[in-house]
């Protein structure tokens, strides 16, 4: 099990606000993974990942609800749990609204599903506040492989 990096605590910066299973619209959603050079997906099927989800975590701009940094979490409930769409809107904060992202999806699934284990699906933007959170890069020549449908 990952130990949870508490020196990495981030905190976010003032005018940001964190809101836990509160689903941005698919087309805000959308905007987000476009401005990071993500993928896109249909509204209608970006509605039905976000209903099968486990939780996800949205962080908005408080002055005008701006969505600038998500991730969802899938679940077996039992083994396995996976990270999906971990973007945040580049710029100043970028890094930093990743690392709270991760971090605070980690204490989540601790504390739900002690033991599991995570994987991540992640633009390459986020490699460092994964390392910062204790994940390893292809650990034992683990290779993951995705095929998009």
């Amino acid at each position: 099990m990952l130990p949870l990096r508490d020196i990495f605590n981030p905190r976010l910066p003032e005018g940001y606000v964190l809101k836990v299973n509160t689903y941005p619209s698919p087309e805000a959603l959308n905007k987000l993974l476009s401005s990071c050079k993500e993928a896109t997906h249909p509204s209608k099927r970006l509605s039905a990942a976000l209903r099968r989800s486990s939780f996800c975590l949205s962080i908005f701009e408080e002055s005008n609800e701006r969505l600038m940094g998500f991730v969802r979490a899938t679940s077996d409930k039992g083994l396995n749990a996976n990270l999906w769409n971990l973007v945040a809107t580049p710029g100043e904060y970028q890094d930093l609204l990743l690392l709270f992202l991760v971090h605070h999806s980690l204490r989540i699934l601790r504390r739900e599903m002690p033991g599991c284990s995570i994987s991540v699906s992640a633009p390459s933007v986020a490699i460092t506040a994964l390392l910062n959170q204790g994940f390893l890069l292809d650990p034992n020549g683990i290779r993951a492989m995705g095929l998009r449908l």
